[in-house]
């Protein structure tokens, strides 16, 4: 049976930057449009030209792509022709394949946000329209507040989707502006409008996610109908954002009854760089990512209890959904106080590890496992200390490099502007091969900022490491995570670090101490030794 297409309109440059506190630059929606268009949705919205200097500027440079460029704008304003209204020229001088433009069709906005008469709101609609699609633009009416004018005022709504219709748009954008409808009421308002003659394949969704039900009530829009489905990368979007692109394509593509109903342009080895564009998009906006995303966060796959653990040994699929593979993601098995020896086994053996099923060592480990978590470690959120610990209590740590000594001072002094500012520096002396090599590393980075104690540790450490410092040259911390994990004179602080290097590999290790440099060192030293476990082999 032939599958139905479905359409992919990604907003993630447009209505995405009006998430708090994300500002594109011109050269990051370039970055973004480009992965996006390797991802195969069928349109970029870039933004709207005019309304600032980033988006105008993005459009004058906007990179080739296979999916149709879209500029976003508004109808054309009431007293104006559509040939005359200057914003909406903007927008049709940037020169995109396809244009989106809003309008009203809540009654109460038209009157109260317009303030204007419902017959005046549809003819500039339709004019609006029917200009770009005369210009041989795809044209595209988002229909802002659309379920809530339903509600309110029905025919009124539906007036304004024949107009955009007549007029000749090719997709008609249903929103639920501010993400309040379930997705039942979704569904059946979809259904009622197709009834009403506004064809499901000239349909669009758009939800956003103030309830938390945005990816379910796009799914019910397109169990009703509609071919278009609207989102962003990672969710985001103003408020709580917009329905979540790397939850609704693999949705689409691996789950049934989509995946053999519906087909997109997104192929299976596109979809294998799901993950690595949903981190790529947190990259540029300098985000932790979430950990619990579905399908793309770091714990998506992550089994931790003991009795899950050993399930997943014998067949992944009684505690797994999808391959993870399929999504660029990966299986992981934490160790914690709550893994029993399936974990183990299984954590080992992806490191690596060779150990007898029955090898009293494996006991042994475990035990020193839970000990130490007692004291404040967490082995489930950084794999690399795990894989270290197991590898020095099973005798197979190499010994790379020893510490012999680290300080850390912490000056204020004044500048030559005469300001008071803050110098970090930090000596470190390790024995490689028989020989003491001291290094000594200030935290002040090129613009004259400092950059703290933990800075100036990781460069002195990393500064001469003999015939070792080629090997981590190409690493980088990527963050730093503290936390206290014990309260009163006991309190113990728990520091996370992440690190990348140059071939993509990103691992975290950790170090507990009552002192927070010393559990920052822990934590750096531990990041040094992983690398150079791996580029030994």
């Amino acid at each position: 049976m032939a599958r139905e297409r479905l359409w992919l309109y990604d907003t993630t440059l447009r209505d995405g930057q009006q998430t708090q506190g994300v500002s594109f630059s011109t050269p990051e929606k370039i970055q973004i449009a480009q992965a996006l268009d390797r991802l195969g949705v069928d349109h970029i919205e870039g933004g709207w030209p005019g309304a600032n200097p980033t988006d105008s500027a993005f459009f004058e440079a906007v990179p080739a792509t296979r999916a149709a460029m879209t500029a976003f704008g508004m109808t054309k304003r009431a007293g104006r022709s559509a040939e005359n209204d200057e914003v909406l020229a903007a927008v049709l001088n940037a020169g995109t394949k396809a244009v989106c433009l809003v309008g009203k069709t809540h009654d109460f906005h038209v009157t109260a946000a317009l303030g204007i008469g419902l017959e005046e709101n549809t003819d500039n609609i339709a004019r609006s329209i029917a200009h770009v699609a005369g210009q041989g633009r795809e044209a595209l009416f988002d229909a802002e507040h659309f379920f809530d004018g339903y509600r309110a005022n029905p025919g009124y709504a539906l007036e304004c989707l024949r107009a955009a219709h007549d007029a000749g748009a090719r997709w008609i954008v249903l929103c639920d502006t501010n993400g309040g409808t379930l997705p039942s009421g979704i569904g059946r308002i979809v259904a009622e409008v197709i009834a009403a003659g506004i064809p499901g394949e000239r349909l669009g969704i758009h939800t956003h996610d103030d309830m938390g039900l945005a990816v379910a009530g796009s799914l019910a829009a397109v169990d009703a109908g509609v071919r278009q489905v609207q989102g962003t990368l990672n969710g985001l979007g103003e408020r709580c954002g917009n329905a979540n692109l790397t939850t609704l394509i693999p949705t689409l593509l691996l789950k049934e009854p989509y995946a053999s109903r519906y087909e997109t342009d997104v192929t299976p080895e596109a979809l294998h760089g799901l993950t690595a564009i949903s981190r790529q998009l947190d990259e540029i906006l300098n985000r932790v990512p979430l950990r619990q995303a579905a399908y793309v966060g770091a714990s998506a796959f992550a089994h931790k209890a003991g009795l899950h653990a050993s399930a997943i040994l014998k067949d992944p699929s009684t505690y797994e959904h999808v391959d993870p593979a399929t999504v660029g993601n990966q299986r992981i098995i934490p160790m914690s106080n709550q893994a029993g020896q399936s974990n183990l086994r299984q954590r080992l053996s992806e490191a690596g590890i060779v150990v007898k099923p029955d090898d009293p060592a494996l006991a042994r480990l475990l035990e020193t496992i839970k000990a130490r978590e007692e004291q404040g470690y967490t082995y489930d959120s950084a794999q690399a200390s795990f894989e270290l610990l197991a590898r020095k209590e099973l005798g197979q740590m190499p010994d790379f490099f020893e510490v012999k000594r680290y300080k850390v001072t912490v000056e204020r002094r004044k500048n030559k502007y005469d300001r008071m500012v803050s110098l970090s520096e930090a000596v470190v002396v390790v024995k490689v091969d028989g020989e003491k090599k001291l290094s000594v590393s200030e935290s002040m980075d090129e613009a004259g900022c400092d950059r703290g104690p933990v800075n100036a540790l990781a460069k002195a450490l990393a500064k001469d490491l003999g015939p070792y410092q080629e090997q981590i040259a190409d690493m980088r911390l990527v963050d730093f995570k503290v936390r206290i994990t014990q309260g009163g004179t006991e309190a113990a602080t728990r520091v996370i670090i992440d690190s990348e290097d140059g071939q993509g590999r990103r691992w975290s290790t950790l170090g507990v101490s009552p002192n927070i440099v010393d559990a920052s060192f822990e934590a750096l030293l531990d990041a040094i030794n992983w690398k150079l476990l791996r580029a030994d082999r």
